[in-house]
């Protein structure tokens, strides 16, 4: 997610279904703490939260 990457690239990158990719994303944004949200992209703010520290 990091590089810019949809669900779909990462998953052919780890030779690993789009449903399983989906699943370890949702797991990252339940632990980051961010919720489903209409007024922000939670891809967005799981990455500034990763290069922020």
């Amino acid at each position: 997610m990091a590089e810019g990457r949809s669900n779909a690239a990462i998953a052919q990158t780890l030779v690993v279904s789009a449903g399983t990719v989906e699943k370890h994303v949702a797991a990252v944004f339940d632990k980051l703490g961010l919720p489903a949200s209409h007024d922000a992209n939670r891809r967005v703010l799981a990455v500034l939260r990763y290069l922020h520290g």
